[in-house]
Order: structure tokens, then sequence, then C-alpha cells
């Protein structure tokens, strides 16, 4: 038996027959082209370059279907790569100057960055370089025409090992015999590693020569709790982890259990428990769980792979789908949270090199510069109300104008399909997301414009705190628990429920059950879940006291350190 050591990238524990993967060795030649030829060759390079981003298209769509918004931006982090005058500039440059094949001047200029990669200390900064290897690799597949390999293809149940793993290779992995994978390389911050926690592959990276220690056929535990490989284990440790394994699944089954009763806390108080809603492909495992509703239908995808906006009838279809599944519960859907860059892709002029995207041109500020844009969704989203009960929810909003700007459009639009005969229900409620802190803190202009508020704690977070929530290098300054968070969501609920209005919460910290007890003490109407967590954190509500989570809540808010409120959470427990 061997104990190799590495890096934990992703919980969980895989016990099977290794399946060793080689490494996919591209051999590039440097070939003399012609002086005449030559920008028939930079052609060629931007040809790949073109086709290079419909694949990043088609992964994001992917990737939003799969995992959602959040890490759809790690899509954006390529895409930035494929703009970077790394390739736009020097490999054309390489071409013109050095009369060679579009090839071999893509892969000397990633040698040479790799190099600058190599020599830093921050492992940020070197994660960062298998990202451009993706983007290369694509790139001269292309230029190749070849087809990258396919690890779906894989046929019986196995541990995947590999020297590494790219994130477009981890992406592929859902749904496959794999049941976890194991790389030389790689670290917990890498993009494949986060990839992985997310699609629940357990996985340890890091491992240094474990591609050339196992053959295809060895017995193999994975340990993605400790960051452990264990090759050819004795009986003894196989029963072992399976034990650890069948622990696992009973309280996998415990939580099935769970399904169809009530949200409620032992002392009585109940929730709406609300799931997120990715795109139409997710709803039937979503009606599975018997949620009270969909809280968040985020409505992005429609708007993703296509050169032009979806029309009006293509988007009342999509959601007038979803509404009648769910079968008179409530559906909340948003309009399109979709960025300016996205705008030259749909054919429409747009802003041009936006260097902060985050901060830019995206949600109601963008439809509210593209009103007939805004005004097919809404049209499409009163259409789809006559089939059950749905709000509509406004996504960035920052300013008072915003939302009266919004509300106006959505009468308009209500009269047109009035005049045109179409039988609409009662006055469709109209909410705002509470992402941006000004529309957190100015919340008590901005209630009497609104029926209700839906709190956006991965954006509100990210906002108040100045970190950005994807970027390896500060994320341990991401902190949900932070006193500056805790204080503003109560200051959200506090103030709406003065005037009546009702509060619903999405995003990350509702599908977190150490936050939950928070959410519980301050009070939520409504908590929007991931469906992965839905049960999980339905359990911990019922598991809490309502009262005993109040009196929590007034503690936390007049802490000055997360510490102290993760310990006043660990307390409770």
């Amino acid at each position: 038996m061997i104990v190799i050591k590495g890096i934990a990238a992703s919980p969980g524990i895989a016990i099977g027959k290794a399946y060793v993967v080689d490494d996919e060795d591209i051999v590039v030649e440097r070939v003399e082209i012609g002086r005449e030829r030559l920008r028939d060759e930079v052609r060629r390079f931007k040809a790949a370059q073109k086709a290079t981003h419909r694949d990043l298209d088609a992964a994001e769509q992917k990737v939003l279907k799969v995992l959602g918004k959040q890490h759809a931006k790690l899509i954006d982090a390529h895409r930035l790569i494929l703009k970077d005058t790394l390739i736009t500039r020097d490999v054309p440059k390489r071409i013109l100057d050095e009369g060679v094949n579009a090839e071999f001047a893509l892969s000397e200029s990633l040698e040479a960055v790799n190099r600058q990669f190599e020599k830093m200390d921050d492992e940020f900064f070197r994660e960062r370089r298998h990202d451009l290897f993706d983007v290369g690799k694509r790139l001269l597949l292309h230029l190749m025409k070849r087809q990258k390999r396919n690890l779906a293809e894989i046929e019986q149940e196995c541990v995947l090992i590999s020297r590494n793993l790219l994130p477009s290779d981890t992406l592929g992995l859902k749904d496959t015999k794999i049941l976890g994978f194991a790389t030389d390389l790689g670290g917990k911050t890498s993009h494949t590693a986060i990839l992985a926690q997310s699609l629940e592959i357990p996985a340890v990276v890091g491992l240094s020569d474990v591609s050339r220690r196992v053959k295809t056929g060895d017995t193999i535990i994975l340990d993605g709790e400790q960051g452990m490989v264990i090759i050819a284990p004795g009986p003894e440790t196989v029963a072992k982890y399976e034990k650890v394994q069948q622990r696992t699944m009973a309280e996998e089954r415990q939580l099935e259990a769970l399904r169809g009763l009530p949200t409620v806390t032992q002392d009585g108080r109940g929730f709406r428990l609300e799931a997120n809603l990715d795109s139409p492909e997710e709803l039937k495992s979503l009606q599975a769980l018997q949620p009270d509703g969909i809280g968040l239908f985020r409505t992005e995808y429609l708007f993703l792979n296509r050169s032009d906006p979806p029309g009006e009838e293509e988007q009342a279809k999509a959601y007038a789908a979803v509404v009648k599944a769910l079968d008179g519960r409530e559906v909340v859907i948003r309009t399109a949270d979709i960025g300016g860059d996205r705008l030259s892709m749909l054919g429409i002029e747009g802003p041009k090199n936006e260097t902060n995207p985050f901060m830019g041109l995206r949600g109601v500020r963008l439809f509210l510069r593209h009103l007939d844009l805004f005004k097919v969704q809404l049209r499409a989203i009163l259409r789809a109300s006559t089939k059950g009960k749905v709000r509509v929810m406004i996504p960035m909003v920052s300013s008072v104008g915003e939302v009266v700007a919004a509300r106006r459009l959505l009468e308009q639009a209500a009269a047109e399909l009035a005049a045109e005969g179409v039988e609409l229900k009662e006055d469709l409620e109209l909410g705002i997301m509470i992402e941006i802190p000004a529309a957190a803190i100015q919340l008590d202009s901005f209630l009497p414009h609104v029926d209700f508020v839906s709190i956006g704690t991965n954006d509100l977070i990210q906002y108040v705190l100045a970190v950005d929530r994807i970027n390896e290098n500060v994320t341990h300054l991401y902190d949900p628990f932070h006193p500056a968070v805790v204080r503003l969501l109560e200051h959200v609920v506090r103030t709406a429920h003065a005037k009546g209005k009702w509060v619903g919460v999405c995003g990350e910290m509702t599908s977190d059950p150490r936050a939950v007890p928070l959410l519980v003490g301050m009070g939520v109407d409504a908590m929007s879940v991931s469906p992965r967590m839905f049960l999980r954190v339905k359990q911990t509500i019922r598991s809490l006291k309502h009262e005993a989570m109040k009196k929590l809540v007034i503690k936390a808010v007049v802490c000055s350190e997360s510490d102290e409120i993760r310990r006043l959470l660990e307390q409770s427990a």
C-alpha cells in the first residue's frame, strides 16, 4: 500500500480502479512561410480565434446550465486571455516578423509567458497559467483541425489519474462515470479545483508524480477530505473508507425524507424555502425537491450563444413553461442581468473595452439604455404571468429613478397587451434586487415604488467589501460573516418589514447551513437556495428555534469581528 499526500481540492471519497490519462501532446513544428502567404497565415490565425470565441460561448452556456451564473464568470477569464495582446498582437507579429506558421508563433508566445509565470512566487498567478494553456490549446486544436479529447467517452467507472486537468476538461466530467480525479499539478485556488467543488467531484491535486506511479487498473482510494491518494490499499483500509461512504449515503437518505415536509423551525416559525433556476433544463430535478416556489429564475441563458436577442414569443414561451410547471407556486422572474459585452454578440452596438464589466453597463442600467430589449422581456413576463403566480424582479438597481423608469415601462407594456386583447391578471408585483450598497443604505426611499425586495448576497458582499469573489488572490476577504455585511442585511430586513414589504434572500449565503441561522433570526420571508443544497438547508431550518436565533442576531449586529459572529453561531449549533 502506498500513500501519496497532495492538496485537498474537492471533498469526498472515491474508491475504484484507476484510469490513467496520458498527456495530450500536441507537437508543433516550425514551418517557414513565404512572404506572399504571411497575410493568409494571419487570417488563418484570426479564424481560429473566432472559432475559439464560439467554443467559449458554448462553454459558458454549459457552465450556466450546470453550475449557475457565478461560475460562468470563469469563462470571462478565458475571454480576457483570448483578447489579450499576447494573443491579438504578439502572435500575428511573430508570424509576420519571423515568417513562420501560426501554430509555431502561438506556441512560442505561450512558452514565453509560461517562463514568466514560473518565476512568480504567488500561487494565484502561477495557477492562472493553466487558464492560459486552456485557451492556447483550444486555439492550437482549431489551427491543426483536431478534436479536443472527450473524457466523457470513458465507459467504465474509474478514478481518473492525470498529470494535469484543464478547467475545460473538468467541466466535461459532469454526469460521467468518473468517480473522482487526482493530478500531479494544480493547487486549491485553480479554476479546475473550483469547478470540481461545484460539480461535487472528489479531487486531490498537487501530487507531483501520481500519474507515473499509478497504472490503469490499480485499485485506488482518493480522499478529497485529507488530500490523499492510496494506491493498492489493503482490505482493512478499503473497509474503513467504505464505512465512511456508507455513513455519508445514510445522511443523504435522511435528507431525502425531508421532501415535501414544511420548512418550519422547532418553535413553529414557518419560512418559504424556494429554489434557484438557471435554465428550464433543471426544472425536472428542481420539481422533485418540492420547493415552495422559484425565488430566482435567471433569464440570462436566453441571451447566450446567439447572434440576435431573443424575441417576445420565444421568451414568453420559455417563461410560461416554467410557470405552468410550478402549478400555482410562485415564480420570481429576474430580468436578464447581462453585461454590455453581450450587446455586440447580439448584433447591437455596445460599450467598447469595458475594463471593469462587473461595475459597468449591466442589469437594469443596460436595459434602460436599450428600452426595446427591456420592453420585449417585460411583455413576455406579463404574458407568462397569465399562466400562474409570477413576480418580476429588476437587478443592479442603484437609484430610485431606475425603479420609477422600470415601473413606468412595465405599466406601458401591460397597457399595450391589454389593448391587444391579452387578459392580464391583477397588477404584476415588481421587486428589486438589493445587491448594490446604495440601494441597501437608501432602502426607505425605494420601498414606496416596489412591492418586494430580494437581497442578492453574492454581489452585495463583494461590493460592500470591494472583493471579487472569484479572484482567489483576495478570496479570503470575501466574508459573509463580516460585521458590515451582517449589519447591512439586518438593516434591509428591518427597514422593509417596517413598511410591510416582503423580503427574500438569494445567493450563496442561503445555501450555506452555517449562515442560515442568521437569516432565520433576521426573520426574512423567503430564501431561494441552490437545488444542490435545498434539502440540507431545510434540515438546518427545521433544527433551529426562531426565538433563539433572534437573540443571536441581536448579539451579532454589535460584533466588531467576523470571528465573534462565527463563535456565536458555533455556540448556538
